[in-house]
């Protein structure tokens, strides 16, 4: 594709980086929420259901399920619910994005973690600010940062493993975002009380600013990203059968893929 017509097209690609913004508010709304029906004080559900861990399953469930609609939603169909810079870092990398929609991408990422959050604040009030709480931030549990930063690049790298396994393969492809989702639902479940589950720099940054909680923050700025790069490079060098056809979580043929475009591919008629 020559370069008249890819900078005409990436004038017409504001409504992706949008949407990536309202996902990841979406997903930052959808936690804080949870969060303070399943662990806020005044809420019923921790007498109802004292146990820690099954509270923490419910949350993953909820969350996996936020994930799901992001993923399969009109929204996540078009700009492909990345919602997180590690993963659009990781097909850059690839060569599935374009270097000026990466910028695009995550400005809209961080933004919509930000503002999801503030949302949940002016919703929630005083509730979300609640140490049982605390705008759900991110921050390395009893053990510190050492086992917080293993965690969270051993998570990082399993859920970027999967979904590059998953999307390359023909009959699963369109599955990925479940695979993902699980992921997530199991991750909360069992590897939060570890590292707080972030995965996510413009997830941990939403939680952060209206928190002023920066425990340890560079831990989810480096372990994503690079469990992710790791993962793509293995995938890459000795798993890979086939290709993911784009760098979306779900690609339907019947919405506007930035990224086919990127690759001089034919564009949908959707979108």
């Amino acid at each position: 594709m020559n370069r008249p017509v890819r900078a005409l097209i990436l004038k017409r690609h504001w409504p992706e980086y949008l949407l990536e913004a309202f996902g990841l508010g979406l997903f930052m709304v959808s936690a804080c929420g949870f969060g303070i029906l399943l662990f806020h004080p005044a809420s019923p559900v921790p007498a109802l259901i004292p146990s820690p861990f099954e509270r923490r399953a419910l949350m993953g469930t909820a969350m996996g399920l936020t994930a799901i609609v992001n993923i399969y939603s009109p929204w996540g169909r078009r700009s492909g619910a990345h919602l997180n810079p590690a993963v659009t870092l990781t097909f850059l990398r690839l060569g599935k994005v374009d270097p000026r929609d990466t910028v695009g991408y995550i400005a809209g990422q961080f933004a919509g973690g930000v503002l999801g959050t503030l949302l949940a604040a002016a919703v929630f009030h005083r509730y979300i600010a609640d140490p049982s709480v605390n705008y759900v931030a991110t921050v390395p549990g009893p053990g510190g940062w050492g086992p917080a930063f293993l965690g969270e690049l051993v998570i990082s790298f399993g859920l970027m493993l999967t979904v590059l396994t998953v999307a390359s393969h023909p009959r699963l492809t369109r599955l990925t975002g479940c695979f993902a989702a699980t992921l997530v639902a199991l991750y909360i479940t069992f590897e939060a009380p570890i590292s707080g589950m972030s995965m996510n720099p413009a997830r941990t940054v939403g939680s952060a600013i209206p928190a002023m909680v920066w425990d340890a923050w560079w831990i989810y700025f480096t372990a994503p990203p690079l469990g992710m790069l790791l993962a793509s490079e293995l995938h890459r060098r000795f798993l890979a059968a086939g290709r993911a056809h784009c760098a979306k979580m779900d690609h339907d043929p019947a919405v506007q893929c930035i990224f086919c475009e990127y690759h001089g591919g034919v564009r949908s008629s959707g979108g």
